[in-house]
């Protein structure tokens, strides 16, 4: 986590899964743990003891959020970026053989879940980085380096 920016769709998300987690979620595992309480030997009790594991995953997640909200810099498309790639950017590469990706250059928190996504801070990302349409890069990679030329870059979703 090198890099402390995130994207406007990136930011919306991560405060969306907060507001989530600390309005709908919480409150139901709260409930559920209060009843299973209830029921007496919580040493036993199976159904206490999951949902307050849940409940002490659903904080842990809260404060990193709610940490991470106050660090990260919400970066925002800019028309100077226009024609090379820059953060936010969605790329189309291919190789020599013919293989093409296309993924967009977003934060740290943005990836996952998401196989279009690649981290600013990946070695594909920083290679691509201030290239233009037509330009050929060489990226690192366990076996050695790949080369790669760019196709098209866009700062809208296809």
């Amino acid at each position: 986590m090198a890099t402390n920016i995130i994207t406007r769709e990136g930011h919306e998300a991560l405060r969306s899964e907060l507001d989530h987690l600390w309005r709908v979620y919480r409150p139901e595992i709260t409930q559920k743990v209060a009843w299973a309480a209830s029921l007496g030997d919580r040493s036993e009790n199976a159904d206490y003891q999951y949902n307050k594991k849940l409940l002490r995953e659903i904080d842990r997640r809260v404060r990193y959020l709610r940490k991470r909200l106050e660090d990260v810099k919400v970066v925002d498309y800019s028309s100077e970026q226009e024609g090379r790639v820059f953060f936010g950017a969605w790329v189309e590469i291919e190789n020599d053989a013919g293989e093409t990706k296309t993924f967009r250059i977003v934060g740290y928190d943005e990836i996952y879940g998401r196989n279009d996504y690649i981290s600013i801070d990946s070695p594909m990302a920083r290679a691509l980085l201030k290239k233009q349409e037509g330009d050929e890069i060489v990226v690192q990679i366990p076996d050695g380096e790949a080369l790669w030329y760019i196709n098209q870059i866009r700062y809208k979703p296809a």
